[in-house]
């Protein structure tokens, strides 16, 4: 009982799931029914609404293009379907987008030792100003350059954790000023470097301590510089010496927690601009700590509620607001590092690296570099990282307007190629290398005020950019030729462009003849009855202002019309599956035949070539041609031509051979049976039943014929249609030879039968023997006696004692 309830549980599953999947199925197909041609849906009543449909869709502008009970909208239609219907391509409005470059440089070629150029003479992007023209669902695509200039100037600006575990670092930062601008003179011979320093805000670790320990916050007799948020020691210079002097003259400091508050500095080294003295070159942040950061929601230790406002706060060169505003949040850094083009190197310890690592992984074109315990490997550390920050492009676009799209494509060295996410961006690219990227921008609606927008694309760390104005394309050109108030809309109550009326608020009908507060229900109905049926408009179509507008079909080809909307191009006569035979079209229900046809399904061809025999005359003069097929009128002809007579005389004798060599590789055309008989279909048989007779198919010829050896073989031939069909018996008749076959099968009959017999004698035996046992087993049983005497060492559990007083009482 448990395993056919599980079965029968489990048939249940099987069958919920199987009405699951064609519920599933059927709501696909009704949703893909649905949809249908978008361009009809939409019911545009305008040709501005109707080209923001789609780029597929049209308006005709042609006056009588409209058929009795087709509504306005219809002149939105898909363009080849436009064409079908009649509309002449020079009254179809159908603008397409465009694009113009505006500021179009190309990509600057030099070699190191070509001269010194200016920054702003060097370009690595083109184009760098595009306007496009966008209409709905049309796409416009522009190709995108991208070359990493050689001997591209750089700033780097060294910012650096000066907490007391990073005494044994600074000694030997003091001297990176020179040997850094010697190492980076073999990239670049435009290069500027700068320094900074940051602890902690004062009021993070120290709001419990004294105010000497604020003075000097090292223990023991260390002396220490007080602690601070962010200081600008060094603004960007060419001077690599002046930077070992200033850095030199550095001292540690000290706080309490372990965190830094690196993440202030990092935002005052990015929009202090004129502090730091940043060019729009190549710009490199180096990040030096061997601790980890606070960030958004620490300052509340220290009773700092005001999130950071991520503006420039430096008076002499310190950050003065520290103790006023929270750090910043790591996406308000991303922001404002990639808003100011600036590339970021994180120089950490080991310890910290993995911390360091998933910032990175936050922040787009940043490194992470592990620092020896003393800085000593800054300089590799530095060149590595810019190398691989360098090596790789990545393209971000500004915010996109509501409805607008973007979609990257790549093209990168060695032929590799990137869509989607990946199109964005190309990998190990060296100085010198060029790439490219299509670009592809989308509108899928017009914004609402239609007016143009800006969006910027631009390389992630670098300050060149593409700058791209849109320009929507929401109504036609016809649009600026309407007529407004026009007397063709009805005495001025509507404008008249594109070949239609566009009704004023309040106003209806094809010419805006009717006004929707004065018209009543009983007016609309019996003008749109036919006949004065009950109705309205023969239910294909909806009254509007006193006159049918017949509905839309899902199928742009299938449409109503008529005053009543009594007709349709749809519902006529069909053949081999086909409206009006494919050769024709359908008008109100009623077949148009194209020429040379005929038939209410236009299936009947007036063309006689078909029937025209070898001897030129139509039909062997044996019959009538119809439909482009003869009509024998001899009843013993058939064919294509009426030119076979099955039931003649010597027809089996003329395909003799040809059976015989097919159907048993036998006769005289044995040898050349595949190129002489095959002509005709052959079809086995069983025996003769199997043939087919009169009245089953074609006019046929039975026959039979014998071959060399005396043996008879049966065969039917028939014309069906334009084919020839043989069917053959398929063993020979041979009478005069034994036949093995049933010899065989007797013997081996009669061999089972011999076996049936000796195994009923054997069961009958074996029942006699076995009844026999069981006689005499009950016999054996009934004579068993038992002996019913008592056990003379058994003895009773119950002890019986008289009274003696009871005398019998």
């Amino acid at each position: 009982m448990y395993v056919a309830s599980e079965i029968n549980h489990a048939d249940k599953m099987d069958l919920k799931l199987l009405l699951i999947s064609t519920l599933l199925g059927f709501i696909c197909y009704s949703s893909a029914q649905q949809e249908g041609n978008e361009c009809i849906k939409a019911n545009a009543k305008s040709c501005g609404e109707c080209i923001q449909v789609g780029a597929k869709c049209g308006w005709c502008m042609d006056p009588g293009f409209l058929k009795q009970g087709e509504a306005t909208s219809t002149r939105c239609d898909e363009l080849e379907s436009l064409r079908k219907r009649g509309c002449s391509s020079t009254k179809v409005e159908n603008p397409q987008g465009s694009q113009r470059a505006l500021k179009n440089k190309a990509v600057t070629n030099r070699n190191k030792g070509e001269g010194k150029l200016r920054p702003e003479d060097i370009t690595q992007v083109q184009p760098q100003k595009l306007t496009l023209s966008l209409r709905s669902g049309e796409p416009q695509s522009f190709n995108l350059k991208f070359k990493r200039a050689e001997d591209y100037p750089i700033d780097l600006y060294y910012l650096m954790d000066l907490s007391y575990s990073m005494k044994d670092d600074l000694e030997n930062v003091k001297n990176l000023g020179t040997h850094l601008m010697l190492e980076m003179s073999k990239i670049t011979t435009d290069f500027k470097i700068g320094f900074g320093s940051f602890v902690e805000k004062t009021v993070m670790p120290y709001i419990s301590t004294t105010p000497s320990k604020l003075l000097n916050p090292c223990t023991g007799d260390q002396n220490c510089t007080s602690p601070f948020s962010y200081k600008n020691v060094l603004k960007l210079t060419s001077n690599g010496q002046e930077f070992n002097t200033l850095v030199g003259q550095q001292q540690i400091s000290g706080n309490l927690d372990s965190p830094e508050g690196g993440f202030d500095a990092i935002m005052q080294v990015a929009v202090c601009g004129e502090h730091i003295g940043w060019r729009n070159v190549t710009r490199l942040l180096v990040f030096s700590t061997d601790a980890g950061f606070h960030f958004a929601g620490d300052g509340k230790l220290g009773g700092i509620v005001l999130p950071n406002d991520g503006k420039c706060h430096l008076e002499n060169n310190m950050y003065t607001v520290s103790h006023y505003y929270d750090y910043p949040s790591i996406a308000h850094l991303v922001q404002k590092l990639s808003d100011n083009n600036i590339q970021t190197i994180f120089a950490v310890t080991e310890e910290f690296q993995p911390v360091y690592k998933e910032l990175k992984n936050l922040i787009p074109k940043s490194a992470v570099g592990i620092l020896s315990a003393n800085s000593s490997n800054v300089i590799n550390l530095i060149i590595d990282a810019y190398n691989s920050l360098s090596s790789e492009v990545i393209l971000e676009n500004s915010k996109l307007p509501v409805g607008v799209t973007i979609m990257y494509q790549s093209r990168c060295k060695n032929g590799v190629t990137g869509e989607g996410e990946m199109g964005r961006k190309c990998s190990n690219i060296s100085i010198g290398d060029e790439v490219s990227f299509t670009i592809s921008i989308t509108a899928k609606q017009c914004p609402k005020m239609g007016k143009p927008e800006t969006i910027k694309i631009k390389p992630l760390g670098f300050n060149e950019e593409v700058e791209i104005t849109l320009n929507f394309i929401c109504e036609c050109d016809c649009h600026k030729d309407g007529i407004e108030n026009s007397d063709i809309c009805h005495n001025g109550n509507g404008t008249y462009e594109c070949g239609a009326c566009r009704c004023n608020e309040g106003r209806i009908g094809r010419q805006c003849e009717c006004s929707t507060n004065e018209v009543t229900s009983e007016d609309l109905d019996k003008s749109c009855r036919k006949d004065n049926g009950t109705d309205i408009c023969s239910n294909n179509g909806d009254c509007v202002c006193g006159t049918c507008e017949c509905k839309k079909r899902e199928n742009p080809e299938e449409r109503y019309s008529g005053m009543f909307c009594e007709c349709d191009n749809f519902n006529c006569d069909r053949s081999n599956n086909k409206l009006c035979g494919g050769h024709g079209h359908c008008e109100c229900r009623v077949c148009i035949c194209d020429a040379n046809w005929t038939g209410s399904a236009c299936d009947c061809s007036l063309d006689t070539t078909t029937c025209l025999a070898s001897n030129k005359q139509i039909c062997n003069g044996r019959g009538t041609c119809e439909c482009g097929t003869c009509r024998c009128t001899d009843p013993k002809f058939q064919g294509p031509s009426c030119e076979i007579c099955p039931t003649c005389p010597g027809v089996c004798a003329e395909h003799k051979e040809c059976v015989q060599c097919r159907a048993f590789g036998t006769g005289e055309k044995k040898d050349t049976c595949e190129r002489d008989c095959s002509y005709f279909n052959l079809i086995k048989v069983k025996d003769r039943d199997k043939l087919p007779q009169p009245g089953q198919a074609f006019p046929l010829m039975h026959c039979k014929e014998r071959d060399a050896n005396d043996c008879w073989f049966y065969y039917t031939y028939a014309v069906n249609k334009t084919e020839k069909e043989v069917h053959v018996m398929e063993t020979l008749d041979c009478p005069e030879g034994p036949d093995i076959i049933p010899i065989v099968a007797g013997v081996v009959a009669g061999i089972v039968l011999i076996g049936l017999a000796l195994l009923l004698i054997w069961k009958l035996l074996m029942i006699i023997h076995d009844r026999r046992e069981f006689a005499k087993f009950e016999k054996e049983k009934m004579n068993a006696k038992w002996d019913t005497g008592e056990n003379p060492i058994y003895k009773s559990a119950v002890t019986t004692v008289v009274n003696p007083k009871y005398e019998g009482k």
